[in-house]
């Protein structure tokens, strides 16, 4: 038996996944535009571009643990993903698991949930 949904229950579903796509694009961004900016300005390039240059060209990426750390260490402030962007993705044709620390994220530095989240990504390699 099926059951329609009201228009109401269907509105407040769409708000939901239109605010967790928007949490979900701000833990991509890692420390900020600001963080992406100081990167840029050492030479460096933000992790996820790192990415896109090392994984193959139109192959799928598929990360874990986007949502490590969420409101933990508030302390400290935000740590984005716990730090580290991690997930399986092809090289050369090859699945690989990658492990790409994110330096406009404390610069780097490791917590607690970074290394659960590290040691979960060898797991599955």
């Amino acid at each position: 038996m099926s059951r329609s949904v009201s228009a109401p229950a269907n509105e407040i579903l769409r708000a939901h996944c239109a605010a967790i796509a928007k949490e979900e694009a701000a833990l991509r961004e890692g420390g900020g535009k600001a963080g992406h900016e100081r990167q840029r300005k050492m030479g460096r390039l933000p992790v996820r571009e790192r990415l896109g240059i090392l994984l193959d060209k139109g192959a799928p990426f598929f990360e874990i643990g986007l949502w490590a750390a969420y409101k933990m260490y508030e302390q400290w402030g935000k740590i984005p993903a716990a730090g580290v962007v991690a997930g399986i993705g092809d090289v050369e044709g090859v699945p690989c698991m990658i492990v790409a620390n994110d330096a406009t994220v404390k610069a780097g530095a490791f917590f607690p949930q970074t290394v659960k989240k590290v040691l979960r990504a060898q797991r599955i390699a």
